[in-house]
């Protein structure tokens, strides 16, 4: 009951009047504190060109014996506004910063932050992100009358996937899939809730995954070439949902007709698109000369790939494609090499021209560690959610035994206890700000990844993975296949072919989870647009709320058998108790004498009721 008393502050419209201020403008922040609590003054702190300022916050309301509610005034002078609140009491003094109070004075790093940039798109936070890699995810009729190209190695499609060690076989095996195969399967996705279609890239490259492409003019033909993008996209809007590209602004291919010309043409006008060195070899990604690196610092290659309608970001949100934005590649590494550094000024380029084709583009930028600096909310929306997301609730789930091999860690991911995994949540949650956080992606794994599966072994906690990916702060965003079970104990590995004629092969009570919890996100605001409060943490079992004006819901997950959860009924706002989503035996919650008791559990479950 102890964390329902604790002072309370999120960037949700429960606490704050705009999350998108502008300049000059004044913002009303509310603070949430328990009735016990000796607090009997507050001040909301926050910089004014980096010199702290104190701003009183006024007593509001006192919520039948609930909670204190309080209000301040919060200046917006900078861009990017950070805060915090001091609570003080005839006894001591206490911050309250993104990460909960704490006795001491910390560092601002976990402020909460406030945005007076443009907020991303509405449909984004929205969304039911699904992603597919065309190779591995269906074949259409005319993908047999394709010739396969020489650099390939043909693959059946239940072939398995070539993955271990450094085989060469890896990035040249190739299924076959194609874009009207996608189209063919969008069924699969209505009734799985999604609502934006995320594809790996579609540009020609001597790879399955296309990340080095030979071109960013056309699609590549193996996919059925431009034509088939159109089909697929036309088809994707005519559901009423979006479609992404995956665009690589870091590197292009060695066979990329810029690269070619700047290598191997006198004067060429694209040799000031790398970094040639004077031995004649070039600056290129993490070592593979397959990948030559983009020089963003040149002001003709920003013009050809990210600035100004006639740019590769421009073109392809036009008709006839019409993509509704950009999952941008490697975002962390691109116009960065050694102490160049112009990563912040590519990320507002191509937001800037997506959206002046577009205003409701989006823009998510790839980074699998601290992207904090790279979301000061100008640039990328949002982020490929890993750090903040994914590794926590890999090492919160994850089953001891599980063969999966973690992403770019040397080890295998840690099996953690319930508060630890909590506090990396709130400490992202701070690093990144409220409003980056809901934009950004949750995952629980990517075609770079283990599948979590894989990870977390039973289905029943695989359940309850999902149940956390489309109940906390984020966007959920499926990997295709996440859905029926499949597994992978890597990136390569994980990009098996989708078994769509081995339909007794799918797990259907995973299916039929992720499609609950996807209706239920469409049909509960509190689900996308509500703040975070924690009710209940220990090392099995974590129960949150997630609040919002238009009616709250109350969420259990539970890794293990786990003991009763009695919650204060008041301190909770509880009203109703109706069994929305379950996974396990759970009913609707009752009141008595001011309590609700949350039962035990024989195994792993997830459940949500609203309240």
């Amino acid at each position: 009951m102890t964390l329902l008393r604790e002072p309370h502050h999120d960037g949700s419209p429960t606490y704050v009047s705009d999350e998108a201020p502008a300049p000059g403008s004044v913002v009303t922040v509310r603070l949430r504190t328990d009735p016990a609590d000796p607090v009997d003054r507050v001040w909301v702190r926050t910089t004014y060109d980096e010199e702290p300022t104190y701003h009183p916050c006024t007593r509001t309301a006192v919520d039948d014996g609930r909670a204190v509610w309080w209000e301040g005034a919060l200046p917006v002078h900078n861009p990017v506004t950070h805060y915090r609140f001091l609570l003080a009491s005839p006894e001591d003094q206490r911050w309250l910063t993104a990460v909960g109070t704490v006795e001491h004075d910390p560092p601002d790093a976990f402020d909460f932050r406030l945005s007076s940039h443009d907020a991303p798109p509405d449909w984004a936070r929205d969304a039911v992100v699904y992603q597919i890699f065309p190779d591995r995810f269906a074949r259409s009729a005319a993908a047999d009358d394709r010739e396969v190209p020489e650099w390939a190695v043909p693959a059946g499609w239940d072939d398995e996937v070539v993955f271990e060690g450094f085989d060469p076989r890896t990035p040249l095996q190739l299924y076959g899939g194609d874009l009207d195969g996608i189209t063919d399967h969008l069924d699969h996705l209505a009734e799985l809730g999604v609502s934006v279609v995320y594809t790996t890239p579609v540009f020609p490259g001597e790879s399955n995954h296309r990340y080095n492409a030979s071109t960013f003019e056309a699609v590549d033909p193996l996919l059925g070439g431009d034509a088939a993008y159109v089909r697929l996209a036309a088809a994707v809007h005519d559901r009423g949902w979006r479609i992404l590209g995956d665009l690589t602004t870091n590197h292009t291919g060695d066979t990329h007709e810029w690269f070619v010309a700047a290598r191997d043409v006198e004067g060429a006008p694209a040799r000031s698109f790398y970094y040639f060195l004077p031995d004649g070899s070039y600056e290129c990604w993490m070592g593979y000369g397959t990948l030559p690196k983009l020089n963003h610092a040149d002001a003709a290659l920003r013009a050809a790939m990210v600035d100004g309608p006639e740019s590769v970001v421009a073109r392809w949100l036009r008709p006839p494609y019409d993509l509704d934005g950009w999952r941008v590649d490697v975002a962390n590494m691109t116009g960065r090499l050694g102490a160049v550094d112009v990563n912040h000024e590519v990320a507002r380029l191509v937001r800037r021209t997506a959206q002046a084709e577009r205003p409701d583009a989006l823009v998510i930028g790839e980074h699998n560690h601290d992207a904090s600096a790279d979301l000061d909310g100008d640039g990328w929306h949002g982020t490929m959610n890993y750090s903040g997301f994914s590794w926590p609730v890999w090492s919160w789930l994850r089953a001891p035994a599980s063969p999966a091999r973690a992403f770019g860690r040397p080890v295998p991911a840690p099996r953690r206890p319930g508060g630890s995994v909590v506090r990396s949540l709130l400490e992202w949650q701070g690093r990144y700000g409220w409003r980056a956080t809901t934009c950004s992606w949750n995952i629980l794994g990517s075609h770079d990844s283990a599948r979590i599966r894989t990870v977390v072994g039973a289905g029943d906690v695989h359940r309850v993975a999902a149940g956390l990916q489309f109940t906390l702060p984020g966007v959920p965003m499926v990997f295709a296949g996440d859905e029926i079970g499949l597994e992978g104990v890597l990136g390569e590995d994980s990009r098996r072919p989708f078994p769509w004629d081995s339909p007794g092969a799918w797990d259907d009570e995973a299916l039929a989870t992720y499609a609950g919890l996807a209706r239920l996100r469409h049909s509960t605001e509190a689900l996308r647009r509500g703040g975070l409060r924690w009710a209940h943490v220990d090392d099995d079992t974590l129960v949150y709320l997630r609040e919002h004006p238009a009616g709250s819901v109350l969420v259990a997950a539970r890794r293990a058998a786990a003991p009763a959860v009695t919650l204060d009924a008041g301190r909770l706002g509880f009203g109703d108790g109706s069994l929305l989503l379950t996974t396990g035996d759970d009913g609707d919650l009752v009141e008595r004498d001011g309590v609700v008791t949350l039962p035990d559990v024989a195994g792993p479950t997830f459940s949500m009721w609203t309240l």
